[in-house]
């Protein structure tokens, strides 16, 4: 599913598809920190990883529960934050030879995929507000 099927879907109501984008990713995230300490035998940039990487996941979730719009909008920035600090890792990772340039680029892309979904929600979700406030 392309960014903008999941900008469709998500302006239409189904919350769930940034929950699922997120979620699969960590379980990404998971797998490559077990092959990283098991088989590359690296052990803080991994753990780093782990922590940003999954907390992208966890941040979305716990949007879906926001007190308000501005709460759901900080939950969001939380999480594109987190999908930076993901990247940083990454790039880390790659540019000392810990990941192949395809494994780097298969994970890579999920994050500027989840990334440019946060941004969309983020900024629509603003303008609505503007709109409903203005």
């Amino acid at each position: 599913m392309t960014i903008e099927e999941l900008k469709i879907r998500f302006a239409m109501g189904d919350e769930n598809l940034i929950q699922a984008k997120t979620k699969a990713f960590a379980i990404r995230i998971i797998k490559l920190y077990k092959y990283l300490t098991e088989t590359q035998n690296e052990y803080v940039m991994s753990k780093q990883l782990l922590r940003a990487g999954t907390s992208i996941g966890a941040n979305t979730r716990e949007s879906i529960n926001a007190q308000s719009k501005l709460d759901f909008i900080n939950k969001l920035n939380i999480a594109l934050k987190e999908t930076d600090e993901t990247q940083y890792w990454l790039e880390l990772l790659s540019e000392t030879n810990f990941l192949t340039v395809n494994q780097f680029q298969s994970i890579y892309n999920d994050s500027k995929e989840i990334a440019a979904l946060l941004v969309s929600i983020i900024k629509t979700t603003k303008k609505n507000l503007e709109l409903k406030n203005g």
